[in-house]
Parts: C-alpha cells; structure tokens; sequence
C-alpha cells in the first residue's frame, strides 16, 4: 500500500485501476529514495560550501575574484527581491480576491435572510439534520471499509507469502519518516475528513478515511514484487507504460465516437490516406470513381495566353475596321483617345495632393466639377481639330451646302469662344482650399490635350491623306514591339535603359533589323491597293469600292540605273552591263519611318513607364485584358503618327489645285455679285469649247 494512506477498495475501483496503483506505489517508493539521497548530497554540498567558505575568508582576495563574488551577490538579491515582489503581489491577490467573495457571501446572506428569514431557519433545521445523517452514514461506511482493509491486507499478505515461495513475511514496521513527510500526510488526512464529513460528498467516491489512514500508517506494503492472482480472462500488461515521448499519438483521419463503438471517419487532414481517385477511407460509394481536376495553369501562364489572345482580337478588329471604310477608322482614333485620355486624367486627383481637407458633400462636389472641365476641353479641342480637317479635305461638300457654310466660314472663332467659356468656368470653380491643386489640374489638363489630342488630329489627317500612311506606320510599331520582346528573350544580356529593366540592347538591336525588313515587304505589298494609296473623297467608300485616282509620284516604280564608276566596276565584274533595280520612291519612305519606328518611337514606351514609375502603378488600366490599359499600348503610335503627318506633309504631298479648294476660295473672297459674274464667264468659256452647258 502507499505511505499517504490506505488503498481504496477493490469494490469501487476497476480492474486496470488496481494494475496502475502498483506503479503509482513503485513510483513514491522511488521518489523518496530519490529525496533522501538529495538531502544528503545537499548536506555535503553545505558543508563543503562552508568549508571553502571559511578558507576564502582567511585568504586574500584578488581584485577579480572579489568583483565576480560582487556581481553574484548583487544577482542573488536581485532574484531575492523578484520572488518577494512575486510573492507579495501573489499573497495581495489573492487576499483581495477572498476579501472580496467573502463580502459577496455576507452581502448574499444579508439579502436573503431579510428576504426570506423563514425559509432560512428551515432550511437551517435541514441542513441540521442532513449533516447529523451523513455523520452516522461516514460512521457506518468508515467501520466497513475497516473490515473490507483488512480482509484485503490478508489476501495481499497471503498472495505475498505464496509467491515468496513458502517463507512467511510479516509485516514491516514502518521507519520513522521526515517531519516534512509526516506533515504532509497529516494535512492529507485532515483534508480526507473534511471531505468525508462534507454534506453531498459520497464515501465512495472520496479518499480512504482517516480510521483507515491510521490503521495503515503502522505498516507499509509488502516488497515491490507484488503481483495479484487475476482470472486468466483477463488481460495483462505486456510491459511498462511507455514514456510521454513514445506515445503512440491519435490517428488524424479518425475520431472515435465512444468507449464501445467503432471509430467512424471523420474529414481527411494533411496527412490523411487517400486513394488513387482523391477520395479519404469511408467517402463515396462503392465503384464510384471521381475525376480529379487538373491543377490550374500557374498565373505567368495565364498572362500569356490572355496576352496572347487578345493580340489575335485587337489584329482581327482593326483589319475590319481597316476593311469598313474611313469613317470607322475615324472612329476607332477617337474611341482609343477617349479611353488614354480617361487613364492619364485620372491620375490626378485633388484629394492624393494635400491641401485643407473640406467636407465630403462640398469635396465630391468639386471633384465632380473638375471632371466636367476636363471632358469639356477635351470636347472643344476635339470640336476644332477635327473640324478643321473635315473643312480641309472636304471643301466641295462643305462649301456647297448652305448650312454648313456659317460653320465653316467662323469654325475657328467658334471654337476659341467655346474655350473661352471652360475657361471663365475654371477661374470661377476656383476656391482658396484647392488653389494650387487646380492650378496643377488645368496644366495637366491642357498637357494631355496637347500629348493626346492633336497627336491624334494627325493620326487622322493620315487616313485621310490615304489609309497607307496610317496602316503602314502603325504596323512598323506593332513589329517593332514584338520582335524586341523576341530577340530579348532569346539573345537579351545588357541592360538597356532603367526605366525599363527587362528591355535590353540585343533586343533593341534585333528589333531594329527586323522592322526594316518587314517594313520593306509590307509597305511594297499595300502600296498595289488604290484603296489604300487613295485619299478620302468620299466617306461612303470600302474595301469593296472602285476606288480610282491619280496616284502621289511615290508609288510610281521606277528604275534604278547604275552610272559613273560603280557602272564600270560591276561591268568588270560581272562581264557585262549591270542591270536596272527597278524600285518605288515609296520603298526609301518606308525604311525611313522603319528606323523612326525602330530607334525613336521606344523612348515614346520609355517616357510611359517613367510616368507610371513616378505615380507607383503597373499599368495604366484594364482596359485591354493581358495587356493593361489603352495607354499602355498607344504610346508609342502618338509618336510614330505625328512624325508619320510631319514627314509626308512636309517630303511627299503635292498641292493639287482642287475643286474644292477653288470653291473654298470662290465662297470666302467673293461677293454675291462677283459668283455671279464668274459663274456667267464660266459658262460661256464652257459653251465655246463645245459643251452644252444647261
């Protein structure tokens, strides 16, 4: 039996419960050899620790040694003052804490004897004779778990004897025990008769009582070989319990459901088995076989392919609208500047600019106001610039009808007063919170104008000069781009400008002997077409249209005749006259706006992604799926358009003398009596050279 008291009885305990109090018993007697040898080692410590203690004292200490002995004392006060401090606050604590419940419990007595005195008194009367029942039931069950004690002791000391092999062991006096045991098996029986004695506390369930305790303090238990005579129905341990470390740990993909029923599956973990269909032991059905989803393609892959699809979309669009006629590819400029001009506006805003905060109504208000403006100076200059172009190339049907002739003749004063009103507007919306902030916006406002909307007044004027000189710059772009993203991949090592990391010298290199040589046989394969070498006359035309005119000297071939010198040096080589290349001035034109588009229109790019770097984005908006917002893709066809109007305008149109431009001259210089007077001189011109004029 165990030193703290008597066994409780074989009635009320099961049966491993009685294995286990064996090695509850082994592991005290193990614990107190372990504590007397602790004392002992301690007490030669002590002793030795005084001893060297007492010859440090009568030798001379050297300056080191005294500091190190300094710091250990000031460590060890430390430590002291920690755990008094620990003690204090604990001791406080809980001294407070009781204070406080037994105030509680005075104040809830109070309460309900004022409230119900009667109840209390019986239920005092009760509670009287509750406790006088439970005295004489502890009483009773105290004697018969004497006997039951002792007839147990007898079994075990008989077991004992028989398994000793016929010698007779009595029972061992118990040695003396240390004070610091002795106490604290006292408080154990103390606290084992409160419970015993306390009302609705059963005997059965609390610890041995204190007649048993005393009756087993005298004696100890038998040697600690002890092993009970069992029923062979019964299993047996095969070994000591296993450390806390080598415990087998709880399966992860079942939990049981109870001491006698089977363990059910529960939702598969990490580490859960699994069979070749993905299903966990005890899901689906028997033959059911599921199809596992293929893992998704990683997110650079994705890109790609979105990138890559919308490319194919935009390609196939544009060559419709290409197809449709002028009008559409009008359209499709001024749907691509709308939408750039969207992008780059909104990167200013009022409220990311500091400035005294107002209130929200007043602050939406404003906000709202100030993107009026900006939609209304993008209205007026698109009003003057494309008027100005329909008033160009459109004079024969503008300066006949007499509607439009009010609007043409004033087109340019009309549209500087609709600016002077956005202005007025401006400088009346200005308030003092926001002056540097809306000051800041007009210029912004009035740069993009300037960046986007006349570059795509020229872009215009292109398609109309002749849908080549629109398509071919364009494509040069498209090429370029594409064969520089190539040739970096493949061959890119050198870092060609910061602004752009991933763009590199080879690539740029590359790209630029690329374009000339689609340039070359893109532009000589368009140049066939009179619908695309035709300017617009009349906006009704398509693809499909009998589209005729005198074409510009550009597109004419000619042939190349070697002279001089080289005439004689390639004769000697080659044994006979060199022949004619036969060539189109338009083929010269074209690797010119090729090296334009290879060399100068990037930095259009470059200037971009230093735009977006100073406001901290990646793109300029999701406009266009994979590819990031429309700006991201025209920037560098504003570049090449406008060097594509300046460089025809100013090397290749020819000033034909019109019927419209005639007409315009005719309605804007002359009177009403002057018409009249050309009008008669005309005709008789006319009849004398023998047309019948009506």
């Amino acid at each position: 039996m165990s030193r703290r008291g008597a066994p409780p009885s074989f009635a009320s305990k099961g049966m491993f419960d009685v294995l286990s109090a064996d090695d509850d018993e082994r592991d005290d007697d193990d614990q107190e050899q372990h504590d007397e040898q602790d004392e002992q080692v301690s007490t030669s410590k002590s002793e030795h620790t005084s001893d060297q203690t007492s010859e440090l004292s009568t030798a001379v200490l050297s300056k080191s040694a005294r500091k190190r002995l300094a710091r250990a004392a000031a460590k060890a006060s430390d430590e002291a003052n920690v755990v008094a401090a620990d003690v204090k606050h604990a001791t406080n604590g809980t001294a407070d804490k009781a204070t406080s419940l037994a105030a509680g419990a005075q104040q809830a007595v109070k309460q309900a004897e004022k409230s119900v005195p009667e109840v209390t008194a019986r239920a005092s009367e009760s509670l009287v004779a509750v406790k006088d029942t439970i005295q004489d039931l502890s009483s009773s069950v105290a004697q018969s778990a004497g006997g039951i004690f002792k007839s147990a002791q007898d079994t075990v000391t008989a077991t004992a004897n028989g398994h000793g092999g016929g010698a007779s062991t009595s029972p061992v006096i118990s040695a003396p025990e240390s004070p610091k045991w002795s106490a604290k098996k006292t408080d154990e029986s103390h606290s084992y008769a409160k419970m015993a004695a306390a009302p609705g506390v059963s005997s059965s369930s609390s610890k041995p009582s204190v007649a048993a305790t005393a009756s087993g303090s005298s004696t100890t238990l038998p040697s600690s070989t002890f092993e009970p005579s069992l029923p062979e129905s019964l299993p047996h341990p095969s070994a000591n319990g296993l450390p806390a470390n080598r415990k087998r740990k709880t399966p992860q993909d079942f939990t049981p459901s109870g001491p006698r029923e089977s363990e059910t599956p529960s939702s598969p973990g990490k580490l859960a088995v699994k069979f070749e269909d993905g299903l966990a032991p005890g899901e689906g059905k028997d033959g059911e076989k599921t199809i596992i989803a293929k893992p998704a393609p990683p997110k650079k892959d994705r890109n790609v392919i979105e990138r890559t699809v919308w490319t194919f979309i935009m390609i196939g669009g544009f060559i419709t609208l290409l197809c449709l006629g002028h009008p559409y590819m009008i359209l499709l400029v001024l749907l691509c500047q709308a939408l750039v001009y969207k992008e780059v506006t909104a990167l200013f805003d009022l409220r990311d600019h500091g400035g005294a905060q107002l209130d929200a109504a007043a602050q939406d208000k404003g906000d709202r106001w100030s993107k009026t403006l900006n939609w209304y100076f993008f209205v007026v200059t698109n009003y003057f610039l494309y008027g100005e172009s329909i008033i160009y190339y459109f004079k024969h049907i503008v300066f006949v009808d007499a509607y439009f002739i009010p609007f043409a003749r004033n087109h340019r004063f009309i549209s500087f007063m609709l600016y002077v009103v956005g202005f007025v507007g401006f400088v009346a919306n200005l308030q003092r919170q926001y002056l540097r902030q809306q000051f800041a916006l007009f210029c912004w406002v009035h740069i993009s104008l300037l960046l986007i909307v006349v570059s795509s007044h020229f872009i215009v004027n292109n398609i109309l000069e002749g849908l080549v000189w629109f398509f071919v710059p364009a494509s040069l772009v498209i090429c370029n781009d594409v064969m520089a993203y190539v040739c970096g991949k493949l061959f890119g090592r050198t870092p060609l400008i910061k602004l752009s990391p991933k763009k590199t010298v080879e690539g740029f290199v590359g790209a630029f002997i690329c374009t000339l040589i689609f340039g070359l046989a893109w532009g000589t394969f368009f140049m066939r077409f009179p619908y695309m070498i035709c300017p617009a006359r009349d906006l009704g035309t398509n693809v499909f249209s009998q589209v005729t005119c005198r074409p510009n000297p550009v597109f004419v071939w000619r042939e190349f005749e070697f002279t001089g010198p080289v005439k004689h040096i390639l004769q000697t080589i080659l044994g006979h006259t060199p022949p004619n290349i036969p060539y189109a001035p338009f083929q010269i034109h074209v690797l010119v706006m090729a090296t334009f588009a290879s060399l100068v229109a990037p930095f259009g790019g470059f200037f971009a992604s230093g735009f977006k770097r100073a406001f901290n984005i990646k793109d300029f908006g999701h406009s266009i799926p994979g590819h990031g917002g429309m700006t991201d893709r025209m920037d560098c066809q504003f570049m090449m358009g406008m060097f594509s109007y300046v460089y025809y305008s100013s090397l290749i149109r020819i000033q034909y003398v019109t019927v419209g431009s005639i007409l315009q001259t005719v309605v804007t210089s002359l009177t009403a009596g002057e018409q009249l007077e050309l009008l008669a001189d005309l005709k008789r011109y006319l009849e004398g050279q023998g047309v019948n004029v009506k």
